[in-house]
């Protein structure tokens, strides 16, 4: 439902606040992978181990999603949001003193915990702030603060980490964390908790069979972005053969492709979510197979990265698919959205390495990519013929119920 906006609870403000805290966690998310060098080198530790402290963030994104959604279901949402930034900005300014690895582990794990309740309820509360036919829209704008980060925060971070330290640039998502929690405080509307909102009526979201699938299809449908994009410098230095000071334009063309992708498909998402859905799995599936063609020349390999970033707007898309099926379950629901695209994160680069262990070459990873949106399908399908079965029934009278999430 949405509600209308007061002087000073503009729709933009607010959108323009939630979009600051998803810049800060996007910068936080997808800088740390380029201070690698600086941090393990500075923590004494190697590469390999250094990168546990990115899979602690991710497991903290996923461990936090589904607990401070739950444990949150009775506060107002302007309050939570201010509380879960709170945390970011805590767990990333400690990150910025961490004095050794082990504490880096556990403050980068304490990082990750608001990551998803984060995004998930500030969908929500994007969402209610405009007309039905305009949600999802409305989520993308929230969204655009994380592609923004990949073409401007991460080489701002990775820049501050080269001239003054690593540290600094922790130290910078902290104060972009504070900046939000302002932000939201001032412009987000005040509107008062569900009085029926409770932990077990949100935990309800995991009996919905529609909520489960919505989450598998983005944790395999979203695994093939990861999978080149874990492995895209290597394969411009090895394949494409580009100089080293190349790279950041190209994988900023990623960036670009995601805040296009997130600015113009919400549109044709608002108009029928579940066909923009499969459309992009589709689109996903022939971009990523045509990677392994294109890489051998920049220019071919930096429109290919653009039209795979395109295609990660299927996450806004879904956060909006789980808002129609999660019933009055849709804090939970929506911030499991994101630990659903954390196990994608996981899951593209491990079979991506596996392919290139096995000798296939640094381009496999499309083909891995383009398996991995084809084998998605199967579960989009799914979902749709359970609608589509659920509505003849209610049409024919056999059920009472419109809500398609069972």
């Amino acid at each position: 439902m949405s509600h209308p906006a007061s002087p000073q609870h503009r729709p933009a403000l607010v959108l323009l606040a939630l979009a600051v805290g998803s810049f800060a966690i996007g910068t936080t998310e997808f800088a740390t992978m380029s201070l690698l060098p600086y941090f393990s080198q500075s923590l004494g530790i190697d590469a390999p181990t250094a990168g546990h402290v990115i899979s602690a963030y991710a497991l903290g994104v996923v461990v936090g999603a589904p607990i401070l959604a739950v444990l949150g279901a009775k506060m107002p949402r302007r309050r939570l949001l201010i509380a879960l930034m709170g945390l970011f900005a805590i767990g990333n300014g400690l990150s910025a003193i961490a004095p050794d690895y082990h504490w880096m582990l556990f403050f980068r794990f304490l990082s990750g915990l608001p990551h998803g309740a984060y995004f998930g309820i500030a969908s929500l509360v994007a969402s209610s702030l405009v007309p039905a036919n305009r949600r999802t829209v409305a989520v993308g704008r929230v969204f655009l603060g994380l592609t923004v980060a990949t073409i401007v925060g991460v080489p701002m971070a990775n820049w501050l980490g080269q001239v003054i330290g690593w540290r600094w640039s922790f130290g910078l998502v902290s104060l972009l964390a504070v900046l939000t929690m302002i932000s939201v405080a001032v412009y987000a509307p005040d509107a008062p908790a569900d009085h029926k909102a409770s932990p077990l009526r949100e935990l309800s979201a995991l009996g919905r069979g529609q909520v489960w699938i919505t989450l598998a299809i983005g944790a395999v449908g979203f695994g093939g972005l990861f999978s080149i994009y874990t492995y895209l410098a290597d394969t411009l230095t090895a394949v494409t053969q580009v100089a080293p000071t190349t790279v950041p334009f190209v994988l900023s063309a990623f960036g670009v492709g995601l805040t296009v992708g997130n600015m113009v498909v919400p549109v044709f998402a608002d108009r029928a979510v579940m066909r923009t859905a499969g459309l992009l799995l589709l689109w996903s599936a022939v971009v990523l197979a045509l990677f392994p063609l294109m890489a051998h020349n920049v220019w071919l390999i930096t429109l290919n990265v653009f039209l795979v970033g395109v295609g990660g707007a299927l996450g806004t898309v879904l956060q909006t698919r789980l808002m129609d099926v999660a019933g009055d379950a849709q804090g939970l629901a929506a911030a499991l959205n994101h630990s659903a695209f954390n196990t994608a994160n996981a899951l593209g680069p491990f079979l991506g390495g596996l392919a290139i262990a096995a000798g296939f070459g640094w381009t496999s990873t499309g083909w891995v990519g383009s398996l991995l949106a084809i084998g998605s399908m199967p579960l989009w399908l799914w979902a749709v013929m359970l609608e589509r079965r659920h509505r003849a029934a209610r049409q024919a009278g056999l059920v009472a119920s419109a809500d398609p999430a069972r």
